[in-house]
Formats: C-alpha cells, structure tokens, sequence
C-alpha cells in the first residue's frame, strides 16, 4: 500500500478517477447482476422455457461482448474514452425496462444482448483507463476496482432472491419486474457517472478505416502470450457462465429457496471481492503466469464439485472455492496482457481479451445446457473441469519461452 497512497499523493486527478470509476463500477454491476442472478434462469423458467431454452438465453448477455469488446477497445484508443462511457451508461439505463414487457422467453433473447453491449463498452474502456493511469501497480488498482465491482455484484444476487422471496405472494410476473425496476434505478447513477467523466485527452471525432481494427487483430493474435492468456480467460468463463446459469436452476431442484440460492452466489462474490485487491498486488510482484494457471486449475476442480456437494454448507464451500480460483486468475490475467501489449494498443488489447472471454462465458451456458438435457449435470459440469485442464497445458505452452514482462515497444 505504500506505493499506491504515494501514487495518490502525486495525482489528485488520478485520486478522483480512483473514487469515480469504483463509484461508476459498483452500480454497473450491481445494476447488471441483479437482472441475472438469481432472476433470469428462475424467469426464463417461468415464462415456460426449458434448460436448453434457458442456456441459449444466457449465451446472447456475453454474445455482445463477442461481438463489440475487440472493436470498442480500438475505438477507444483513437476516439477517446468518454463516447464510448456515456454509450454504456444509456444501455445501462435503457435495458432493466424492456424486461418489463417480455411475456414470451425467446423475447428475452434479443433483450439480453442488448443488455450485454453495456459491460461489453464498460469493461475494456475501463481496464484501459486503469492500465493508463496507475502502469506501475495496474494489478493491484485492477484488482481494487474489480472488488468495488464485485461488492455491486455480491450485494445483487442477496437483493434478488429477497425481492422474489418478499413478492412471491403476488400473482403473475410482478416479482420478476419488481427486481428489473430496482436494476432500473440502480443504473440511473451509473448515466450520471458517464456524462460526468473528465477526459486527460480530447479527440475528434471521425471514421477508422477498417485496416486499423485488422492490425490490432492481427497483432494481438499473432502474439502466442496474449493469445494464450485470451484462452485462459475464455476457460475461466465458460465455468462462471455454466456455473451462475445452471446452480440456481440445479439448487431450486434440490428445494433450495431463492435467498438461500442468493446467499451462495453472495458468499462466492464476496471471495472474489476479499481477494482480488490482494492477488493483483501479488501479480505486481510476481510471475503472473504461475497465478494464471493455480486460478484456472482451481476454477475447473471447483466447477466439477458441484453435483457431489449434499448440504447447504458443501454448496457454500464449492461457491467460495470457485470465487477464490476466479479471483486468483483473472487479476493476473488483465495485468499480464497489460504487461505484453502496445502502449499504444492497450484498449484493443483489453477489448480482444474482453471478446474471447465472453465467448467462453456465452459457449458455458449453451454447451452446458446442452449437455445437461442429454446427460445429466454431471457430465455438465464436469464440461468445464476438462477444457480448464487442456487450456492450462495450452497456456502453458504458449508462454514458456522468454520473461513474464512486456516484449513489445
């Protein structure tokens, strides 16, 4: 902590852009989380879609990360960070309505993809912004603004299991759409936050030519350490995408109620939130590709636990571990990617790691669902166990060679 309360006292516009951005992050989150989990599967379910059905929903949230992470990033690099900012926070505010009116479940498809275009702007925009401002000790300022963004999403599940639990009396959907009412209001903040963001630079607004997104692609691609640790984070997500789609689900089958599902997504991300600040100030210091593989390695173990826990208890130590394993990985792998890329291209690179990551989350659900409906949930959840294991010898192999620390100018 020494070096980062000098680092403050040395900025105080980097002070303020501390307290902004967990402000702008803490309700984002929340704001998102709470429309998912526990809410989503247990709505889906309501409207009358199946466990297939239910997975290709999940899929579309992270489609739009697939989609946008990679060219938003390049945006970003040359247009400017607070566009892009001020672009999230409406869609942050926009999305919770249209819950509002769905009726049938295919039409929560479209809306989730939508909704999925916020933290698809957010998370790279954000990532560089840290990246740029704090590179000396990016790992633990990553990992302290991910925790602000971690205490939004421990808060939400608690929040929507209550809302349901409160309003299950009440007939119809009125319980879903009170807690898309309560992500309405939380996102309100967040469009204030994004108007009110203060940029070092400004920059004109025009068209890129399509030759600078190829060259950022091809450069981070073409890189074996970044693309090895894209992989990682792709891994990590699948887990966390079949893992938050289908426990609530798995739970409600065992007669788990809906606030004690709530408690075991909270005590998981109060795991990630605890430790993240204190994995990233260890990625500061050490090799973080050994941080890399533990996390992935503990993320797939704890994954594939899941069907063998029997009490309310082994579901909370499963939940822990698995938010442990997250928070041990994914702190490493954004300040690694930080480390090997171009001062220049650090938001395309952030947003091509944004990109494969959200593959992972969006194939989890879907190939996880499908496996379900034709195996059972422990061949299912075992699905993640087994690609975290291959992509830990692929990272590995991939970043073998050379020192941990940056190789390109």
């Amino acid at each position: 902590m020494p070096q980062t309360r000098g680092t403050m006292e040395q900025s105080g516009t980097n002070r303020r852009t501390v307290y902004y951005l967990f402000l702008l992050g803490f309700f984002a989150i929340f704001s998102t989380t709470i429309s998912k989990n526990p809410v989503l599967p247990l709505f889906a379910q309501s409207l009358g879609a199946d466990d297939s059905i239910i997975g290709l929903i999940a899929a579309f949230s992270p489609l739009a990360g697939i989609l946008f992470s990679f060219p938003i990033g390049v945006l970003s690099d040359h247009l400017g960070r607070k566009r892009l900012l001020i672009c999230a926070g409406f869609v942050f505010l926009a999305a919770p309505l249209a819950y509002l009116l769905i009726t049938d479940p295919l039409w929560l498809i479209p809306v989730r993809f939508f909704h999925g275009t916020a933290t698809a702007i957010l998370g790279p925009v954000v990532s560089a912004v840290i990246a740029e401002r704090f590179p000396l000790i990016k790992g633990e300022m990553l990992g302290q603004y991910a925790s602000a963004t971690l205490i939004g999403r421990m808060i939400a599940p608690l929040a929507g299991g209550a809302i349901l639990t409160w309003f299950i009396m009440y007939p119809g959907l009125v319980p879903f759409q009170m807690v898309y009412i309560v992500a309405a209001l939380a996102a309100i903040p967040v469009f204030i936050l994004t108007l009110m963001y203060r940029e070092d630079r400004s920059a004109a607004l025009y068209i890129l030519p399509l030759s600078v997104f190829r060259e950022s692609f091809v450069t981070f691609f073409s890189n074996p350490r970044l693309r090895g640790t894209a992989f990682v984070d792709m891994a990590t997500y699948f887990a966390y995408g079949a893992f938050e789609t289908f426990l609530p689900v798995f739970l409600s089958g065992r007669g788990v109620s809906p606030y004690e599902i709530g408690i075991i997504f909270a005590v998981q991300v109060l795991m990630i939130a605890a430790t993240k600040p204190f994995f990233g100030r260890i990625a500061d210091r050490v090799d973080k590709r050994l941080q890399i593989v533990a996390g992935l390695l503990i993320t797939g173990c704890s994954t594939a636990m899941v069907t063998f826990a029997s009490s309310f208890g082994i579901f909370l130590l499963v939940s822990s571990l698995f938010g442990f394993g997250i928070s041990l990985s994914t702190v490493a792998t954004s300040a690694y990617v930080a480390d090997v890329a171009r001062k220049e291209q650090i938001g395309a690179s952030m947003g091509a790691l944004s990109s494969i990551m959200d593959i992972g989350q969006s194939a989890g659900p879907l190939i996880t669902g499908i496996i379900i409906t034709a195996a059972g949930y422990t061949s299912g959840f075992l699905a993640s166990f087994i690609l975290a294991v291959v992509i830990t010898v692929f990272f590995a192999v991939s970043v073998r060679e050379g020192s941990p620390g940056k190789i390109n100018a």
